[in-house]
């Protein structure tokens, strides 16, 4: 894609001050609706009081009308100036991803996540005359959004739980501060546009720890979503509410010696490199059989990928990008390979996209989800021990996990076995939330509370309507 980097930062910085400016505290006794500036409010009780009120007009609102609105969300962020300003300033504020692989997800987010399509209504007859069962609106809904996936999980977010007819109050990741204004704000200036009541989408002017505190114990807030880590996830599972969470995976992958090898190679190095292994369905480790394993780390050192041979080398990559706690540090997730390896002191062209390395299977690389693309490589004797081996690194997550094989009963067998939200067979992670694949995406992917990728009815209620003894027609 054609661009010029220096005319999209100026529209950036220039979008950021006019948001920062707007987005200045308004006047105490300005009425919470008026208070915020395209839904971006000074404190989150203002922010939900507004959602709340916001949400008491949409409940009202016609189907073909809650679809209209979804559609400007989609068509604010496919707009190109508005695609190429989220997509950079999120690479830039964060310091995480791809700028040429965000644009990838923002534009998923916008064309593949449900609106109202997916809210399907059920009808039971008989002599008794007729039953409905329809998904209903929570009402208002508390959303925590990832550095990770900042923009994107706005996005997706946004369509399905207004197409649902809630509105929504996202408590941003602090460092995902400026982009997720300039995104917010984009999307009420569309919504208006559209018609909508003011406010379906609020933040708080400073996100904080505080503030999803005061979010998360809000009695207007009815429903609780956290895409992010296993802490946040604990968080709002334990407030009594009914709660979503998108929590951590470890994806595995297996290769068995019926694959394409050289096909299976790619796509393992396109899956694990996709904006720099963010996204928590990305390939972390894999199991390989041992008669393919070197042509397979062979057709993968074609493809882009960097090996590390020397023990000791492997050892300081793992201490350089390791907290103390075990954890990866953030200076370093998100980060290319090219990145890392400068600072080990290795120098590589920009086709250079992963780091891989041969590990016993409980290396640290292997059983800590890193989110950087680093690869650890197990060797195993057969299919069946590496599948083995796969459903221990992945930790009970029933996140997601990768096969890449022909034999249909191994395939059955790790699909049984691991239990994943997703599983996706010779293709890369990717094709699990729709790029490559059918179906369509998300950026919350519930594995912990179970409605997996999430869509418009994840976040609705179903209520029964009861008609008796008529309108029974057979």
């Amino acid at each position: 894609m054609e661009i010029d980097v220096n005319v999209i930062e100026k529209m950036v910085r220039k979008a950021v001050a006019e948001v920062t400016a707007e987005s200045a505290p308004k006047a105490c006794c300005a009425a919470p609706e008026k208070q915020g500036n395209y839904g971006i409010f000074e404190t989150m009780n203002d922010a939900i009081e507004a959602s709340a009120a916001a949400q008491k007009k949409l409940l009202f609102s016609k189907m073909e009308e809650r679809q209209k609105y979804c559609d400007a969300i989609r068509a604010a962020v496919l707009d190109k100036q508005n695609m190429e300003m989220i997509s950079m300033l999120s690479v830039e504020e964060t310091g995480i991803g791809r700028y040429e692989h965000k644009l990838i997800k923002n534009r998923l987010a916008a064309v593949k996540t449900p609106g109202t399509e997916d809210l399907i209504t059920e009808a039971i007859t008989g002599d008794h005359g007729l039953t409905l069962i329809e998904y209903c609106p929570f009402g208002v809904i508390g959303a925590i959004t990832p550095t990770t996936n900042p923009t994107e999980t706005i996005i997706c977010n946004s369509i399905s739980m207004i197409a649902g007819g809630n509105t929504v109050v996202f408590s941003p990741h602090p460092r995902a501060t400026k982009v997720s204004h300039l995104l917010v704000n984009i999307l009420n200036k569309a919504l208006e546009a559209a018609g909508a009541p003011a406010n379906l989408i609020t933040t708080v002017r400073e996100p904080s720890i505080e503030n999803t505190n005061i979010m998360c114990e809000h009695p207007k807030v009815r429903m609780l979503v956290a895409t992010g880590g296993p802490a946040i996830v604990r968080k709002v599972m334990s407030t009594g509410k009914k709660a979503i969470g998108a929590g951590a995976g470890n994806p595995p992958v297996v290769v068995d010696e019926t694959a394409d090898i050289e096909k299976a190679a790619k796509d393992i190095v396109d899956g694990c490199s996709f904006d720099n292994n963010v996204p928590c369905i990305a390939e972390k480790e894999v199991f390989a059989v041992d008669s393919i394993t070197d042509y397979l780390i062979h057709c993968m050192k074609q493809n882009g990928a960097y090996e590390i041979t020397d023990r000791d080398l492997i050892e300081r990559l793992d201490a350089l990008v390791t907290n103390e706690k075990g954890k990866p540090k953030v200076e370093f997730v998100g980060k290319s390979a090219k990145y890392i390896l400068d600072k080990l002191g290795i120098t590589v062209g920009d086709d250079i996209r992963v780091i891989i390395m041969e590990t016993k299977k409980d290396h640290h690389l292997v059983t800590e989800e890193m989110m950087m693309p680093i690869l650890p490589i197990v060797r195993c004797r057969d299919v069946d021990e590496a599948i083995d081996e796969a459903y221990i690194a992945e930790h009970g997550n029933r996140h997601t996990a990768m096969m890449h094989s022909k034999n249909v009963d191994k395939l059955t067998r790790m699909a049984k076995l691991l239990e994943t939200t997703i599983f996706v067979k010779n293709n890369p992670s990717y094709a699990g939330i729709g790029v490559g694949g059918e179906g369509h995406t998300t950026f919350t992917i519930a594995g912990p509370t179970g409605e997996g990728l999430t869509s418009a009815r994840s976040f609705c209620r179903k209520r029964r309507c009861v008609l008796s003894d008529a309108l029974h027609i057979r």
